[in-house]
């Protein structure tokens, strides 16, 4: 069983749920970082959560995302990591 802290938000009229994860998520092959991808989409949805899963982490000095390529924009913005820190406001369990 693990545990996330995520933000899930409602921006830009999407519902967003946004999973910050350790910058060792950066080591994963692609293949493994779609399965994490999609066991907390699954989590996701099992809860009754709306939208779709994002995943964020930093690598360095960069920060790395997983979305969908429409907001791929948003992501880039300045300050995105800070932003998704700040407004954690639910957990979700992968068992």
């Amino acid at each position: 069983m693990a545990k996330y802290k995520i933000a899930h938000i409602r921006e830009q009229g999407q519902d967003m749920i946004i999973v910050p994860l350790d910058s060792s998520f950066n080591l994963k092959s692609q293949h493994d970082q779609n399965e994490v991808m999609d066991a907390l989409q699954a989590a996701a949805t099992s809860a009754g959560l709306a939208g779709h899963v994002v995943l964020i982490w930093k690598n360095s000095n960069t920060v790395r995302f997983m979305a969908p390529p429409q907001w791929h924009p948003f992501f880039k913005s300045p300050g995105i990591y800070q932003l998704v820190m700040s407004n954690l406001n639910k957990e979700l369990t992968i068992y």
